[in-house]
């Protein structure tokens, strides 16, 4: 099925965990006549949300894996993609909004913006995905979507313009005010499918003339013919639209429109502003970069006879087999055809072609530039670029975050043990967040990710999807060692055995880096230390590195400067220089004051009112930070940062003090030193080589 480019929309639902996103997913679907019936997303109708696929997602209620979908609405074609809210699974929000074009950003009416909405909305910036924000709940307690618009613009900078206004809220929300065409929205019939438009109730007609007028403001910054229409009161609907549209697209507008997706209201005017303001394909500017050509950036267009470029973003292994979505940037990808990888020049065959809608999917022939779809029978990782005849291209990766907390796992049995490793191959194949490795020293094999959710999940998923029942050790932080001042070296590696023997002599100092990352820096003149061996010098410093001398934990932000030093026309090799900057890196590390870096989490802790000195005692218990708190309509929320080794086992110290009405949200912050006695503990734990200098 062929879809004219301008009306195609690739667009994310993407929202802090239970704003409503899939909610709003199911009606989007009920609407565009996608599927027959409402469902619940908590299952209690034994169904579930038709985008929570996995019985995990079910029976918990949240969202686990982005779901791709297809409708069509007024004649535009859109894949949607629902992902999930909870920052343990945030690869999958950042996989989907690297593929997208625009992206709708889900807010609740009462709580507004939360610490998981600034995260995503951190990911939109990344990509620089244009979006629309949907202000949902307004139905609930509280709701005030103006108030939400206004934490738009102060906590995440939008230029956030109210779009509609509410007829009535909580328990008295009928519909809205539409400010463009100033024409009142009901949503009436059982399910919210009957549009009725009428006047602007009296009551409202005075703010409703206010906010059109903060809207035209706003709207005409983008358009000198409407600023000039405005000013004569002869602006009309379309010449708003194009505005809007114009600073939508260049990020420098934020629309907002509201409803309450659970009671069937606002989601259709909601499409229609998708149609209108978020990008086609064909609007967003897509680079791609040339291996043979170090590198040197190639800008792609979204025509569907140009070389094939599409983006792997996700894999899936189904019952079918592997299921890889696959965004078309360029060209066309056909049954039959025959594309390459663009990392390893393989060439494979495109046999089943599939348009996928959550679970389920249809088959289909082509997938031209702007499409998403499913292919099966390709073998790859998540990230590749596969290409039609023409230039080695490839697309940029996504951001892959680090892993901040491990946990060993061990099969009960013989059987297990495969079963376990099907599942964990599988795993890191699909999540690059989720990483595995055999701990040299105990045996074990140790599983990393986002969080005690993201990991407990996946020991579900073996034993639910594979049957492979595992025992779990106690969950292990991802601490870091740093350096804290300068320190210089001076080592002379020398070995004689007979023969050629090893020599070079390395010089130089290491100090701190305020980013965090490792730098070489190369300062031999002369050449005391050929050219040659320079790589193997770093080599040497980068091996050190992986494994510090306190704890046995990766050492950050060092800077390895090399300034002198020795070469033997004879004994000297790469070998004996990768040598000697290892034992000098060591040698150096004992006398710049070395520390133990822990991860520290923001921690958002919502709950009523009365519970805020429980909240407070439950953060300060933990060793937290607290960075402030608001107070709103009975309900309070505690921001604070609290180092990731106190955090576990949280959930349940919460519910217990707050009768089970508080619930938190927690996402990696920075790396910080650790205390002194936190230090003196993990010294006691690991066996730690180097004892830190006194002052």
């Amino acid at each position: 099925m062929s879809h004219e480019i301008q009306r195609i929309r690739n667009i994310g639902i993407s929202a802090h965990i239970d704003s409503g996103k899939t909610t709003l997913t199911e009606r989007i679907l009920f609407y565009a006549q996608k599927s027959h019936a409402i469902h619940d997303v908590k299952g209690k109708d034994g169904v579930g949300a038709t985008m929570d696929h996995m019985e995990l997602e079910r029976e918990r209620g949240i969202t686990i894996t982005s779901a791709s979908t297809y409708v069509e609405w007024d004649g535009y074609h859109f894949n949607v993609i629902d992902t999930p809210g909870h920052v343990d699974f945030t690869i999958e929000v950042e996989r989907s909004l690297r593929v997208l074009d625009g992206a709708v950003l889900v807010l609740c009416a009462v709580a507004g913006v939360q610490s998981q909405s600034i995260t995503v909305d951190r990911q939109m910036k990344r990509y620089n995905v244009p979006r629309i924000a949907f202000v949902n709940k307004c139905d609930r307690t509280g709701a005030n979507p103006e108030r939400v618009a206004a934490a738009l613009r102060d906590k995440l900078g939008h230029n956030a313009v109210l779009l509609q206004m509410p007829i009535g809220l909580e328990v008295e929300h009928e519909g809205v005010v539409d400010l463009v065409e100033m024409r009142a929205i009901y949503f009436r019939g059982e399910h919210g499918e009957e549009i009725e438009i009428g006047e602007i109730p009296a009551n409202l007609q005075e703010r409703a003339e206010e906010l059109r007028t903060e809207m035209l403001d706003a709207a005409s910054m983008f358009s000198d013919d409407l600023l000039e229409a405005a000013l004569e009161d002869a602006a009309t609907p379309e010449m708003i639209y194009d505005a809007i549209r114009k600073g939508t697209l260049s990020l420098e507008m934020t629309p907002v429109l509201m409803g309450s997706a659970y009671k069937n209201k606002g989601v259709q005017p909601l499409l229609d502003a998708v149609n209108r303001y978020l990008p086609s394909p064909a609007d967003v500017p897509i680079e791609a970069v040339d291996i043979d050509n170090d590198n040197a950036p190639v800008e792609l267009v979204t025509d569907p006879t140009k070389q094939t470029v599409a983006y792997a973003f996700k894999l899936d292994e189904g019952r079918y087999g592997q299921l890889t979505f696959m965004r078309v940037y360029q060209g066309t990808l056909s049954k039959g055809d025959t594309v390459y990888r663009a990392s390893t020049g393989k060439k494979v065959k495109i046999g089943r072609l599939v348009r996928i809608h959550a679970d389920k999917m249809e088959d289909m022939t082509k997938a031209e530039a702007g499409d998403i779809a499913g292919l099966f029978g390709i073998d790859c990782h998540s990230g590749e670029t596969f290409l039609g005849d023409g230039p080695r291209l490839a697309m940029t990766s996504m951001h892959v975050p680090d892993p901040v907390i491990s946990l060993s796992v061990s099969p009960v049995d013989s059987k297990a043990q495969d079963n376990m490793s099907k599942a964990l191959q599988r795993f890191t194949k699909e999540d690059p967040t989720f990483r595995v490795h055999l701990d040299p020293e105990s045996g074990e094999t140790v599983i990393s990710g986002m969080g005690e959710l993201h990991l407990e999940v996946y020991v579900e998923r073996m034993l639910r999807e594979y049957k492979a029942e595992v025992e779990t050790g106690a969950p292990q932080v991802a601490y870091r060692e740093a350096i804290s001042r300068r320190a210089e070296f001076d080592y002379i590696h020398k070995k004689q055995t007979g023969g050629s023997g090893q020599y070079a002599r390395v010089v130089g100092y290491i100090e701190p880096t305020e980013d965090g990352e490792y730098e070489f820096v190369d300062k031999i003149y002369g050449g005391r230390i050929p050219t040659e061996y320079i790589p193997a010098c770093d080599k040497g410093f980068r091996s050190a590195i992986e494994k510090g001398r306190l704890i046995g934990f990766p050492v950050v932000g060092v800077r390895a400067v090399l300034e002198d030093g020795n070469s033997h026309a004879v004994d000297s090799s790469d070998m004996a220089f990768m040598v000697a900057a290892r034992s000098a890196f060591r040698q150096a590390y004992s006398r710049a004051k070395p520390q133990v870096l822990e991860p520290v989490m923001k921690v958002s802790v919502e709950g009523p009112s009365e519970f805020q000195g429980a909240v407070y005692r439950t953060l300060m218990q933990r060793r937290g930070n607290v960075l402030g708190s608001t107070e709103d309509g009975g309900f309070a929320r505690v921001e604070a940062e609290v180092p990731l080794a106190e955090m576990f086992g949280y959930s349940t110290n919460l519910r217990s003090e707050t009768q089970g009405k508080a619930e938190f949200t927690m996402e990696f912050s920075r790396y910080g030193p650790a205390p002194r006695e936190v230090k003196e503990e993990l010294l006691k734990k690991y066996g730690g080589q180097v004892a830190e200098e006194d002052e």
